[in-house]
């Protein structure tokens, strides 16, 4: 039995290997796909709310779309939880999963996921998994084969996560090494069975350092191809862990504080700054706008900035100012009302057709210009208007964003308007005027002549 509490974070190696052999391989579904970006920020992600996504909510809603999805620039597809739903205590959450290794015939079955991850491999686009480690559903098989596998109270009864009010879904106890096999066992099925790419891990958070260790270690002798690990939490140690990328919501509460309460737009550069000193090698950080639980719980981009031009300019500051940026469906078509994720509520995506532009036009200047995916930069903000340089060898991008609901005048310094710019977005080249008049979600993308 391995000793793998979860409050325990110190970052300590088992150096355990899983009994079962490796299969050859004849035994995988699929080619190995070579598409994945070496460097980590080169990878842009777009999230896929599969119930929304489309009239019917299944795979083949998603694999219909999968054209628009590359129109934004996207080279990773990180689909929401695909299993079954536990119907005892459920309230219909994807989150709640009754079997790790059976697409939920809501969605459709194996081979439509296939399908779709196929065609995204063609067009360059790798797909990730949603998985969640931390819990399962009240009806999930391991519940009355394996109760010993979950956490319990004194009386012996399985309990529901410490510190949450999830009654829908039981706790999962890591001091079990075999429950850990069986996890891990579920990674590498959809691996083997649908030739995925990684996986995001929910509610990283509520699993121990041990186990991702073991289960990252193995997952990546066992894939075929550069497999992507996106941790749903933000404990530093997630990265020593051996995941790609984690989430920060500091980040996102950052935003929300220059945007909403007026704090000073320098503080989303510096923050980004201080945030990435501890980032080191091949790895980073996840930036967001919204996400299903934002979209869900809190308020869509549109609700939380006010109007569909201040949501454009707040994802442009965070797509630009570094990470790894995420792009939620429904964004790009300025989705104002919450977005649910435990019923069917479809996407209209004929709306909003100048925000979609938007998006295609400023992610693909992001994609184009290798300074934009730069983790360094030098602030030139105002205390209301982002403003800031990054460089790449010689070619140097200036970022502007007007962060108020009001016209804001840029006083821009002499480093900046002493040279001529080109606009990346009309193509046109001039100087910049000291004198900067930025409209309510404003924002300016130039390149140095």
């Amino acid at each position: 039995m391995l000793s793998c509490s979860k409050e325990d974070d110190s970052p300590t190696n088992t150096n355990i290997t899983l009994p079962d052999p490796e299969p050859s391989e004849s035994e995988f579904y699929g080619n190995p796909f070579t598409g994945m970006p070496e460097d980590i920020n080169d990878l842009v992600l777009y999230e896929i709310n599969i119930r929304a996504f489309s009239a019917d909510g299944d795979l083949d809603g998603v694999s219909a779309r999968l054209d628009s999805i590359q129109s934004l620039g996207v080279n990773v597809i990180w689909l929401m939880p695909i299993y079954p739903v536990g119907i005892e205590k459920g309230i219909n959450s994807p989150y709640c999963v009754r079997d790790f290794k059976a697409v939920a015939s809501e969605y459709g079955n194996l081979e439509d996921l296939r399908n779709l991850v196929d065609a995204a491999h063609q067009r360059g686009m790798a797909v990730i998994l949603d998985y969640v480690a931390n819990h399962t559903a009240w009806d999930h098989p391991w519940i009355t084969d394996h109760p010993d596998w979950y956490t319990q109270d004194a009386s012996g009864n399985i309990v529901i996560p410490p510190g949450t009010n999830w009654q829908d879904v039981a706790d999962l106890n890591f001091e079990v090494e075999a429950m850990q096999n069986a996890q891990i066992e579920n990674f590498k099925y959809w691996i083997r069975e649908a030739n995925v790419d990684g996986f995001r891990c929910d509610y990283a958070n509520g699993v121990p350092f041990e186990f991702w260790q073991r289960a990252i270690d193995s997952l990546e002798a066992y894939h075929r191809s550069n497999l992507l690990m996106l941790a749903e939490g933000d404990r530093f140690n997630h990265l020593v862990a051996g995941f790609d990328l984690r989430f920060s919501w500091a980040a996102y509460g950052k935003l929300k504080d220059v945007f909403e309460n007026n704090a000073p737009a320098s503080d989303l550069a510096t923050y980004h700054q201080n945030e990435y000193n501890v980032v080191v090698g091949n790895q980073g950080i996840l930036r967001f706008t919204t996400n299903h639980d934002e979209s869900a719980w809190d308020a869509t981009p549109v609700q939380l900035f006010g109007s569909q031009e201040r949501a454009l300019a707040a994802m442009v500051a965070t797509t630009f100012l570094g990470g790894v940026p995420l792009i939620y469906s429904s964004q790009e078509v300025g989705r104002a009302s919450t977005l649910p994720f435990f019923s069917n509520d479809p996407i209209n995506w004929n709306a909003n057709p100048s925000i979609l532009d938007a998006y295609q036009e400023f992610m693909a200047i992001y994609n184009q210009e290798k300074a934009a995916r730069q983790q360094s930069l030098t602030d030139h903000s105002s205390n209301d208007v982002l403003a800031f340089t990054k460089s790449f060898n010689d070619e140097e991008l200036l970022v502007i964003v007007n962060c108020r609901d009001s016209q804001q005048i840029y006083q821009a310094p002499s480093s900046i308007t002493s040279e001529p710019w080109r606009d990346l977005r009309t193509g046109n080249a001039s100087n910049i005027p000291p004198n900067l008049i930025l409209a309510p979600g404003a924002y300016y993308l130039f390149k140095k002549l």
